[in-house]
């Protein structure tokens, strides 16, 4: 068989082993460092916030940016249904009661229609959000122009989640700079890595301020071992920091990569009846995380499962869409507001190969396959 091809693999090379044997030798061996706190700085100064809390994951700069906001169990919190499972769990972790708003069906992000529904809904029955947290999906920007202004009139905070959209925009201003605060991640698969990671983003001192000590089991500033509240180890280490500044001075060559493998996709498809480069009409301000196709089986004569076996009989990796959140087993009876938007893109969406780190060989293999599914000259 031959080698496989991923769908978004981690893009590293020398300099990011140059940024990691130089901490390492430097001794800094810990979940803090000279280049934790230059790593916030740097990705706080290319996003435009005042302050940055690297942490473990993106899972957790979603969990301690709800608990900064003062979500507790009980509460409710509206998020994205059309995401990963990581966005629902860390409002559960809080023991707040997650409620699902469908997508728009052309970028697979919050419906601003439908998050006003679900609010009226709440107020209606005089209970109140006590968040919003809309998901920027592939790397597209959630449409805050009309999610704060939203957010705004019904009086709750918004926490972005930006995990997928590093490097995109929305309105002239970086993923990342929306609402009381912002989260990213640097999980292996994303458009820059820290292996694992991520950070919260703000311009609230007070709030960038908890959100460090809760990360760092809640010590108080003491000589001894002091504790009044129940903490998390959740700090990056010193280690992945380096490797995150590393690729942060390649993030906008890699956004580059995977724009000129959408690009192939775009001409690939774009005689094809029945198939749609997914939020491909407007996706200049988007970092091109993962590049997807929407497909009317009924116009084609196959389907998204159809293309994804020929291409994994190559060893060539795809997958569907996200499964909404409100179709999961796991949140069943969660309150919702849908329309059927994201589940008609996880029945009928793919998404492809497309890694800044995949190889010209790569990308041909890929076409070349698909070409041969499509029964086109490649």
């Amino acid at each position: 068989m031959s080698d496989r091809i991923y769908m978004s693999s981690p893009d590293v090379g020398e300099l990011e082993e140059q940024y990691v044997v130089a901490a390492m030798r430097s001794g800094w061996i810990a979940p803090l460092g000279p280049d934790v706190d230059a790593f916030e700085s740097e990705l706080a100064a290319r996003v435009g916030v005042e302050h940055a809390v690297a942490l473990s994951s993106g899972t957790a700069a979603l969990h301690l940016g709800l608990l900064g906001l003062g979500v507790k169990p009980g509460d409710v919190v509206l998020t994205s249904s059309m995401t990963f499972a990581a966005t629902a769990n860390a409002i559960v972790y809080t023991g707040a009661q997650p409620f699902f708003i469908d997508c728009e069906l052309s970028t697979g992000n919050m419906d601003p229609e439908l998050l006003r529904q679900a609010l009226q809904q709440l107020a209606a029955r005089g209970e109140r959000a006590a968040a919003i947290v809309p998901v920027d999906l592939l790397g597209k920007a959630v449409n805050y122009t009309e999610i704060l202004a939203i957010a705004a009139e019904f009086g709750v905070p918004v926490l972005s989640d930006a995990a997928e959209s590093l490097g995109a925009s929305h309105d002239g201003r970086a993923a990342g700079s929306f609402g009381r605060a912002s989260i990213v991640s640097f999980n292996g698969n994303k458009i820059m890595t820290t292996s694992g990671g991520g950070m919260l983003l703000t311009n609230d001192a007070d709030l960038a301020s908890h959100t460090r000590y809760l990360a760092t089991q809640a010590r108080q500033p003491v000589t001894h071992y002091e504790h009044i509240d129940i903490g998390y180890n959740y700090r990056m280490s010193n280690l992945l920091a380096a490797l995150g500044r590393a690729q942060l001075t390649r993030l906008d060559e890699m956004i580059a990569r995977r724009k000129i493998v959408r690009e192939h996709y775009r001409l690939l498809f774009g005689d094809v009846n029945g198939v749609e480069l997914f939020g491909g009409d407007n996706d200049s301000d988007d970092n091109f995380w993962l590049s997807s196709i929407v497909i009317d089986s009924s116009v084609t004569g196959w389907s998204s499962a159809d293309l994804a076996s020929a291409l994994l009989e190559d060893s060539i990796e795809s997958r569907p869409l996200w499964k909404p959140m409100h179709l999961q087993p796991v949140f069943a009876g969660a309150p919702s507001v849908v329309n059927g938007s994201s589940q008609s893109l996880f029945e009928t969406g793919l998404t492809l190969p497309s890694g800044s780190a995949l190889s010209v060989s790569e990308i041909d293999r890929v076409l070349r396959r698909i070409s041969q599914f499509l029964g086109t000259p490649a």
